[in-house]
């Protein structure tokens, strides 16, 4: 697993972790039952303080993503394909939410944005 830091992203660094490990579970890279590193280990690797790496992996377990095993470590959770629609569907809603802030702010009426998401809608998905 690869975390990259930016200190000037405006986003908390402890966030950064946790959506970057959510990423590597939702994708497959880290999957159910996958060890991560130790708090120490990843606190060292990303040059932070071990209260951030431990906010991350507290962050996540607590949003079922991964389970704090006393004297072992964190390991990756199953994750029920309802949870994944669920926390998919709660990014889709972020997103979506963002851009229309933007739109407003660009004085884009409701039939230019709707025009814009039909546009995006039949262009090929990423990969494909």
């Amino acid at each position: 697993m690869r975390i990259v830091i930016s200190n000037t992203s405006g986003v908390p660094i402890y966030e950064q972790i946790k959506q970057q490990v959510i990423a590597a579970i939702q994708t497959g890279d880290l999957p159910a039952g996958a060890p991560l590193p130790s708090l120490r280990a990843l606190a060292r690797d990303l040059r932070v303080s071990v209260i951030t790496t431990t906010r991350a992996y507290n962050d996540l377990a607590r949003d079922g993503f991964i389970t704090n095993v006393h004297g072992k470590g964190s390991f990756v959770l199953p994750r029920s394909p309802e949870l994944v629609r669920e926390q998919l569907l709660r990014e889709v809603e972020e997103s979506l939410t963002a851009a229309l802030r933007h739109a407003r702010r660009a004085g884009l009426t409701r039939d230019e944005v709707i025009e814009i998401l039909d546009q995006l809608l039949r262009l090929p998905e990423e990969g494909q």
